[in-house]
C-alpha cells in the first residue's frame, strides 16, 4: 500500500493556490505586504502564508517526511530522511505581485534524492500538473507530452530576448514562474528551457518529474542528471527540452557554461 495519497496532494496545492488567488489582483499589486529579501529578490506575505498552510497540510500527510522549501530555513536533518517534500509555496513571486498570471504552487515528494509524485498548480486558468513517477504527466487529468523535434534551429523557448546567438530560436510567451516554463515544454507549448546560473532545488523538483514523465530530456546546464535532497540543494542551470534537441542544447550553451563556472 501507497504511504500517500496523491489526491491529497493535490487537494493541498489547490487550496494553497486559493489562498493565494483570493489575494491576487490582475493587473495591479496584491492584497499584501512586499518587500525584498535580496536585491532582486521578492517576496510577500503571501509567500509565507503559503508556506505555513502547505508545511502543515503536507506534514499532516506524511509526518515522517523532511522539508525543504524557499520560504523555511534550512534543515539539514531532512537529508537523513527517507522522504522529503521540495516546495517553492509561490513559484514567479514578481509575477504574482505584478498582477500576472505566470505564478504557481510547485510540490514535489522525495525519496532517496528523486522525485516520486509531483504537483504544479497554476490557480489563475486553473491549470493543475501532476506526475507520478513511472506513470506518466498529466494536465488537468489528461496525458501531456513533450514535442520531437529534432532540429534546434526554430526551437520554441519562453523567453523575453535571445543573445544574438540564440537568435534561431523562437520566442514564446515567458511566465515568471520557472516551473511552469519547465511545464510548457513537458505539455509541448515549448521545445526547450535552459539556464546558466545557480538555481535552487525547490525551483525545479516538482517539474523536473512532470518533464520526465511527460518524455522531455532533464539535466543541470552541464548535461548532468539532477539529484535532490543534497545538503547544498543547489546546481547550475538547467536544461528541459525534447529529447531529439538536448545534445545540441549542452553544446551550444558548453563554452558560455564553462566561461561563466571559470569565473566562479
Amino acid at each position: 500500500m501507497s504511504v500517500f495519497d496523491p489526491s491529497d496532494i493535490v487537494a493541498a496545492a489547490r487550496e494553497a493556490g486559493d489562498y493565494a488567488l483570493a489575494r491576487w489582483r490582475r493587473g495591479e499589486k496584491p492584497d499584501a505586504k512586499t518587500w525584498e529579501k535580496s536585491p532582486g529578490h521578492p517576496v510577500c506575505d503571501i509567500d509565507i502564508a503559503v508556506d505555513e498552510l502547505l508545511k502543515e497540510r503536507l506534514g499532516a500527510i506524511l509526518p515522517e517526511a523532511g522539508w525543504l522549501s524557499e520560504e523555511t530555513e534550512d534543515d539539514s536533518d531532512r537529508t537523513r530522511r527517507d522522504w522529503t517534500w521540495l516546495v517553492d509555496p509561490v513559484d514567479g513571486t514578481r509575477d504574482y505581485i505584478r498582477g500576472r498570471a505566470g505564478w504557481a504552487i510547485s510540490i514535489a515528494l522525495m525519496k532517496g534524492g528523486r522525485p516520486v509524485f509531483s504537483v504544479i498548480h497554476a490557480p489563475v486558468g486553473d491549470r493543475c500538473f501532476t506526475a507520478r513517477r513511472g506513470e506518466g504527466a498529466l494536465l488537468n487529468g489528461e496525458p501531456i507530452e513533450a514535442s520531437e523535434r529534432q532540429d534546434l534551429p526554430g526551437a520554441r523557448v519562453p523567453c523575453d530576448g535571445l543573445a544574438r546567438v540564440d537568435r534561431d530560436l523562437t520566442m514564446v510567451a515567458k511566465p515568471n514562474s520557472i516551473a511552469l516554463r519547465i511545464c510548457m515544454v513537458a505539455s509541448g507549448e515549448a521545445d526547450m528551457v535552459a539556464t546558466l546560473r545557480w538555481g535552487n532545488e525547490w525551483d525545479v523538483a516538482a517539474a523536473n518529474l512532470i518533464a520526465a514523465e511527460a518524455g522531455a530530456t532533464v539535466s543541470d546546464a552541464l548535461g548532468d542528471p539532477i539529484r535532490y535532497n543534497k545538503a547544498s540543494p543547489r546546481d547550475f542551470g538547467l536544461i528541459v527540452s525534447a529529447p531529439g534537441i538536448h545534445a545540441a542544447v549542452v553544446e551550444r550553451l558548453a563554452d558560455r557554461a564553462a566561461e561563466i563556472l571559470g569565473g566562479a
